[in-house]
């Protein structure tokens, strides 16, 4: 169950023929109050950034909540690293995202989750067991559009991201603050927008400060392409050094 709103589990609800390594029972079973509920998924996700380090690959695990540009800023993503690029997408539904990124020039594997409202390390793990890494440098994580129950999960990413659009207001970080504070990259999107938004931009990135200090600051558009030159260099600074330890 998530540690957030106490939702059901997206691996409770599988059922599926598979040859991966990791170790889990199907039985779903009641669990005791006082247990981690978290320690099962934080074990396979160590288990998957052991395998995202064997391959060399650098990992970001992309959270907002909907509509804040994430699929838009990956596909930006896709169209710069080409085939260097592999995304994983989560969404209720559909395989339009992964579409999209298809598209735009990088591969991608779809995660319907049904109902759930993250993802977590067993689907992951499942999703990559799909992916070619060949020839690979990063590996986007889009999760399912949501503040609050992404948080909290670890799926085996090295560095977790968060995307705040300008439309949504300056005000989120301090409620929303159980992702703010895990995160070490804020991406404030849609800036081609603040000419016509109330946004205050300065008080966004201080209000992220007053719960983490170690966070880098991207103010973009995806539409326009601003300031999207210095994520690419981020990205391509992270993976190179990801690389030098395979």
């Amino acid at each position: 169950m998530c540690d957030a709103c106490g939702c059901s589990d997206i691996s409770q609800a599988h059922n599926h023929d598979h040859a991966h390594t990791h170790s889990h029972d199907h039985h779903q079973r009641q669990i005791e109050l006082g247990t981690d509920v978290l320690k099962k998924n934080n074990e396979l996700a160590a288990q998957n950034r052991a395998f995202f380090d064997r391959k060399g690959l650098f990992v970001l695990n992309l959270i907002s909540s909907p509509g804040a540009g994430k699929t838009s800023v990956i596909e930006s993503l896709a169209a710069h690293f080409g085939d260097t690029l592999a995304v994983i997408e989560g969404d209720l539904q559909t395989r339009r995202d992964a579409e999209r990124v298809i598209r735009a020039g990088s591969r991608a594997y779809q995660i319907e989750t049904h109902g759930a409202c993250h993802l977590d390390a067993h689907s992951i793990a499942h999703a990559a067991e799909h992916l070619d890494f060949d020839g690979c440098r990063i590996l986007c994580i889009e999760n399912v559009g949501n503040l609050v129950c992404p948080a909290g999960y670890e799926l085996g990413e090295h560095e977790k991201a968060a995307i705040l659009s300008i439309p949504e207001g300056d005000d989120k970080i301090l409620k929303y603050p159980a992702l703010f504070h895990r995160i070490t990259m804020l991406l404030i999107n849609k800036i081609d927008l603040a000419p016509h938004i109330e946004f205050d931009t300065q008080k966004a990135i201080n209000e992220c400060k007053s719960l983490n200090r170690a966070f880098t600051t991207f103010p973009v558009s995806a539409k326009t392409g601003e300031g999207m030159d210095k994520f690419f260099d981020y990205l391509s600074q992270k993976a190179e050094q990801r690389g030098k330890h395979e």
